[in-house]
């Protein structure tokens, strides 16, 4: 790899991982947000309304892939790079200094309705447009080892984002973080927003995207041309999804609240088991992209999809409540998940050219996040609480039935001439 690469998958990780800091902020001071910005009177409302605004935020990020994917194609990934995350960091800012409703009324919630619409829109571009950049950005043979890097800022954004609020919520009183101090962690994430705004400001745009449009081939409306020339490739990267966003929003996300609420396991052992556990993801990402760049996109991927078809049931029904097995469980799911996560930018941006590849990765991928992965924490607490626990392995391994036979029928790009 070039300098010139380095610093591009450099700057492109850097900024992704703050990006994602600030959006996971939200759901980690969920329940302060409710005190402070909904009628203390509501009691529990307050925290559903919370976390309505949360979901509303991830509707929006359909509509940003839309907006934002096409922005990226027609403009540059650097522009659009560049707008997603003074989105992003702005609205954490507003978040930070908006006063609550003891002062501002019902106008207090409207206005974090509004950032976190912001938000939604700005995460649903993130993803189509710096996959495109830090693929685009790769040496030749080394495509998935750059595009893995994509996933690691998002673990690692979470990571960080979960180191914040564990200081907060340790060093200061019940007053203190309610008064100022979970404020403080939105405007940490804001001004780290600034430093990926700058690091994103000092690359230059990708030979992709410049030679493209030195050669006429520019799409005035990028995502009419994804849909008329590529609808199979749209198609795919939704299926290519399937299976993947379920995975991760079970295992890397919601899997803690699933053990206390099935086996009674205390909460934070559940926490620590998903911390080492992260821990763990992230340093081995790199190395699934380089396994995928030595044998293909389409075995990795395989053995995620058939890992869980075969181990879905097993995994689910030997978790207890016990440290260790929730730890091995948690483990096994996270290994298997390397298999995607370390393709996933890298296999959409090679069902595209160019001129429509940022839009081509945002807009299916974003539709299958809210439909499967969006859904995931409801339909598992779901099955859970109507008594249906065991279902749930039957659900993973469906989703993960339907991505298998995607796979399997796609051609290999591991040697596609990308441009």
């Amino acid at each position: 790899m070039t300098r010139a690469q380095r610093k591009a998958i450099v700057a492109g990780t850097i900024g992704n991982t703050v990006e994602w800091v600030d959006w996971a902020l939200y759901s980690i001071f969920a329940k302060i947000i409710a005190d402070v910005f909904f009628a203390k009177s509501e009691g529990a409302v307050a925290l559903l309304a919370t976390l309505a605004v949360f979901a509303v935020g991830f509707v929006m990020r359909p509509v940003g892939a839309a907006f934002l994917g096409a922005y990226a194609d027609r403009h540059g990934r650097k522009k659009g790079l560049t707008l997603t995350i003074a989105l992003m960091a702005g609205a954490s800012f507003v978040i930070a200094l908006t006063p609550g409703y003891a002062t501002m009324g019902v106008a207090a919630p409207l206005v974090l309705l509004l950032a976190r619409l912001v938000q939604g829109f700005s995460a649903g571009g993130e993803f189509g447009s710096s996959s495109a950049f830090l693929v685009e950005s790769a040496a030749r043979g080394r495509r998935a080892f750059a595009g893995s890097w994509q996933q690691v800022s998002v673990a690692g954004g979470v990571l960080i984002a979960s180191l914040l609020g564990t200081l907060v919520t340790s060093l200061l009183s019940d007053e203190a973080l309610h008064s100022w101090g979970w404020r403080a962690a939105f405007i940490v994430g804001g001004l780290l927003g600034l430093l990926g705004l700058w690091l994103r400001v000092s690359v230059e745009d990708t030979e992709s995207f410049t030679n493209a449009r030195e050669a006429g081939r520019a799409r005035v409306n990028p995502l009419k041309a994804m849909f008329v020339e590529h609808p199979a490739a749209a198609l795919r990267v939704a299926g290519i999804t399937i299976a993947g966003t379920l995975t991760y929003y079970i295992w890397v996300n919601y899997l803690p609240t699933y053990a206390n609420l099935s086996t009674g396991i205390p909460l934070n052992q559940a926490l620590l088991s998903q911390t080492l556990c992260l821990v763990v993801f992230v340093v081995l990402l790199p190395f699934a992209g380089l396994l995928s760049d030595r044998f293909g996109r389409k075995p990795t991927l395989s053995v995620f999809a058939a890992g869980f078809v075969v181990l879905a049931w097993p995994l689910l029904h030997l978790m207890g409540d016990s440290f260790l097995s929730v730890f091995l469980v948690q483990l096994a799911g996270m290994l298997l998940i390397l298999g995607y996560s370390a393709n996933c930018a890298v296999i959409m941006a090679e069902q595209f050219p160019p001129e429509v590849r940022a839009t081509g990765i945002a807009l299916p991928y974003a539709l299958a996040v809210a439909l499967f992965g969006g859904t995931a924490p409801y339909v598992t607490t779901w099955l859970n609480e109507a008594g249906h626990r065991d279902w749930l392995w039957l659900y993973v391994a469906a989703a993960s039935l339907i991505s298998l036979v995607v796979y399997l029928t796609m051609p290999e790009t591991k040697d596609k001439e990308f441009d």
